[in-house]
């Protein structure tokens, strides 16, 4: 049977369950959410009404708006989301192709609302749980064949949109077909990565973090380390997210955190490491007090005012449970490996030194491998789920047995050795083998070892995750310089990527742009410019070398740097092979200049897009005016009975605001992607996306677009602006600078001097942006704002 989910209904409307309709409805999937009736009206309500009996689920939506990070990519999400409640709407369940239950983690009340779901459902709908810990025999005790056939564990990490594990547990009954569809579904429809998990406690995830996180605790006791301490160590120096243990305990929210542990407490009954996850007094004192983390104002954590009057955020003496001033954290160990941009040389560094510092993340480190080894074939199958589960799920850099590989298997076994810690059996049993690494590699393929049959075996991966790694090990470099690459991605398209430090743009990159277009246009099909898996696409162009120039006088340089970069904007447009580009992440100044050069786009979802020279003093100067100008007004440009105001007006507060978007769905209704540009849910799969839109294009015989031309107000329309900037200024909302850079910036999208009835030329546009541009690289207030960006990464408003 061929499973078409089209419509999703998901039954509870809290943190978890919200957020899933909301990544549904992100990923363009109509959804139904549905929560119980109010059981306690308050004297007034009118309990016939729907916004009484829906006010659960319509309440959840409202707090959308308030929630940060914000769980929709779009308002216009909330079109497809629909309301409902238990008592009125569960027959409309026949509507949809997917439920999905989120309610509380209470047996008995879940099993109930499976016998209403069945009792509503039309044969072969999917129903999975969201469950983080019951079983699946438990849950679907009492249903019939076909229910217990399409029944699943689906279970999404907060928050859903960002958070990029999904894992499957299938039961005893489940239809692998079912599994397959919605592991499909999952990765390509919503972007989430797939692992598989067992029916135990907490599954993958879960199990090796919470462990992770609550043998941390236990040994900083023993360390004395601080709260502070502790998250510099466990943060970016070895691999983890910035929020580290004690800061992600707080936006997960203690409570939520404690009612894990005692989960796999009161259940783990054989589980020979079952004393790490009794709770401590301090974490129980914490969550009665109602020290929950970010929900209740402060957990490990407070903002408050400091010594000196100003903000602060105070940390939590695990003696007293007072808040306290944060100490500057100091050890050898992490001022050794700041620098080192390798994760895996930067944690196997930390493991080798000898500080406090290093002791403690050694021990912590092997008992939590020990452990994740251990717990193999028990919670999942082999190393790959539990590596993508702990990167996808709390957002390591590398898994554990990644990070094993990376100390060195047999060096990690003798160190563990030392301490007293016994690893799994078969860890040994591999390396008297002769397989002295958990991972491999085959032609272009991840391999990794497989512990039932003492053999390495491909992972297993989607076609589409196409990555710049799996290029390096085909041969498939064309040219290289000290800013970017030239990829042959296969099938005749090239792939330029950018390795500046946040791929900022400068000559190197704008040089292999040419390269590109050179070699394309003699031998290849198509373009993409792209990357993997990175902060940024291109954060912008190299403020460091634009200063230096401008404070030397170097006029000559900076108008050849920066006519450059228009010319090779606007020829990756005009080439003769298409060219795709594919952001993610941060596309900001040049990156987003870049973006809209291209004939297409390919976004990753997650997309924040901007034009955001005003912070430093500028204006866009690689084309962004005049891209901005052709993608919001370009299609009425030439008609006179269109005023161009409202167009021009549109992209001024975008560019003059330093509007960043916050998604590729937010890009396209801002204009500065097209309706018609694509979007890769999955960021793992928008080179591979990209690719094949460049061949389609290429095969449907692309053809170069016409330049644009475009009648503007000139000096009546900038006039009109400069009022505007005016009553800003007055009312203080911005500074008497700001209102000279809008002036300018208003100069460039008014057409300059030009006749209202004749049209303006991209090549005209261009020569007034980069005389715009130049004018303000030559003023001190300008090399102030660079200078603050530079220095504090922040804006300067002078």
């Amino acid at each position: 049977m061929a499973y078409d989910i089209r419509k999703v209904a998901v039954l509870g409307s809290g943190v978890m369950g919200s957020g899933i309709a909301a990544q549904l409805t992100n990923a363009g999937i109509p959804c139904l959410l549905l929560d119980i009736v109010p059981p306690n009206p308050k004297p007034g309500d009118d309990v016939t009404s729907k916004a009484f009996r829906n006010s659960f689920s319509s309440g959840a939506i409202a707090k959308f708006a308030k929630q940060k990070p914000a769980p929709l990519m779009s308002k216009r999400a909330l079109e497809i989301l629909e309301v409902g409640n238990f008592d009125d709407d569960m027959g409309r369940l026949a509507e949809v192709d997917w439920v999905i239950e989120v309610v509380v983690e209470n047996l008995a009340i879940k099993q109930k609302v499976f016998a209403n779901v069945e009792a509503n459902i039309r044969p072969g709908t999917i129903v999975t749980s969201n469950t983080s810990g019951l079983s699946i025999k438990g849950m679907t005790e009492g249903r019939g064949d076909d229910f217990k056939r399409h029944f699943l564990v689906t279970h999404f990490f907060n928050p859903v949109r960002y958070m990029k594990l999904l894992e499957l547990v299938e039961g005893e009954d489940t239809d692998p077909a079912v599994t397959a569809a919605v592991h499909a579904f999952g990765e390509e429809t919503l972007g989430k990565g797939i692992v598989y998990g067992k029916d135990t406690t907490n599954f993958i995830a879960n199990r090796i973090g919470v462990y992770g996180m609550m043998k941390t605790i236990e040994e900083m006791r023993r360390a004395e380390l601080t709260v502070e301490e502790v998250d510099k160590i466990f943060g970016p120096a070895m691999g983890r997210p910035s929020s580290a243990i004690f800061r992600t305990g707080d936006l997960v929210g203690l409570d939520t955190f404690l009612h894990v542990a005692k989960n796999c407490y009161d259940t783990l009954v054989h589980d020979e490491e079952r004393e790490v996850f009794r709770a401590p007094d301090f974490l129980e004192a914490m969550v009665q007090r109602g020290m929950l983390g970010d929900k209740s104002g402060g957990g490990f954590y407070k903002k408050a005012k400091g010594a000196d009057g100003g903000k602060a955020i105070l940390s939590l003496s695990l003696d007293t449970l007072e808040y306290v001033e944060q100490k500057k954290v100091r050890f050898d160990s992490l001022g050794a490996v700041r620098s080192v941009d390798d994760v895996r040389k930067r944690v196997a560094m930390m493991l080798d030194a000898d500080d406090t510092a290093a002791k403690f993340a050694k021990k912590v480190t092997l008992d939590v491998l020990a452990y994740a080894s251990r717990r193999i074939p028990e919670i999942a199958d082999d190393v790959v789920n539990v590596d993508r589960g702990m990167r996808w799920g709390f957002g390591w850099d590398i898994g554990p047995f990644e990070t094993w590989d990376a100390i060195g298997v047999e060096k990690g076994l003798a160190m563990m050795a030392e301490l007293g810690i016994e690893p799994a059996a078969w860890v040994k049993e591999m390396v008297a083998a002769g397989r002295t690494s958990f991972y491999g590699v085959d032609g272009a393929a991840d391999t990794f070892w497989d512990i039932p049959s003492r053999a390495s075996k491909v992972a297993p991966e989607s076609r589409r995750n196409l990555r710049v790694e799996h290029l390096k090990r085909t041969g498939g470099k064309v040219k290289e310089n000290f800013g970017a690459t030239l990829w042959d991605m296969g099938d005749d398209v090239l792939l330029v990527e950018f390795h500046t430090k946040m791929n900022a743009i400068d000559d190197d990159i704008i040089a292999m742009l040419d390269a590109a277009v050179d070699e394309a246009e003699a031998n290849y099909k198509g373009i993409v410019i792209g990357n993997d898996a990175t902060p940024a696409f291109s954060a912008g162009a190299n403020i460091m070398a634009l200063l230096m120039g401008a404070r030397g006088g170097q006029w000559d340089m900076i108008r050849k740097m920066v006519g450059d970069f228009q010319r090779v904007n606007q020829r990756l447009r005009y080439s003769k092979i298409p060219v795709v580009t594919a952001p993610g992440g941060l596309a900001l100044g040049g990156g987003a200049e870049v973006t809209m050069a291209g004939n297409a786009v390919q976004a990753k979802s997650e997309l924040y897009m901007g034009l955001v020279e005003v912070g430093v003093g500028l204006i866009p100067g690689g084309g962004g005016n005049l891209q901005m100008l052709r993608n919001v007004y370009g299609s009425y440009a030439l008609d006179p009975d269109f005023d161009p105001f409202p167009f021009i007006k549109k992209v001024f507060l975008s560019i003059g605001m330093a509007k960043v978007v916050t998604s590729a769905e937010e890009a396209k209704e801002a204009g500065f992607l097209n309706p018609t540009d694509g979007i890769s849910m999955n960021g793992d799969f928008a080179l591979f996306d990209a690719k094949q839109r460049a061949l389609g294009m290429y095969e449907a015989g692309f053809r170069p677009p016409r330049p644009s031309r475009f009648l503007l107000p000139g000096t009546h329309g900038r006039a009109t602006i400069d009022m505007m900037l005016y009553d800003m200024q007055l009312n203080n909302q911005i500074s008497d600078y700001d209102r000279h850079i809008g002036s300018k910036l208003a100069g460039v999208l008014t057409g300059g001097d030009c006749s209202p009835t004749v049209p303006v030329t991209e090549e005209r546009l261009l020569e007034i942006e980069l005389e715009a541009f130049l004018s303000l690289c030559g003023e001190e207030r300008t090399h102030a704002r660079l200078e603050a960006m530079l220095t504090t990464g922040k804006p300067l408003r002078n």
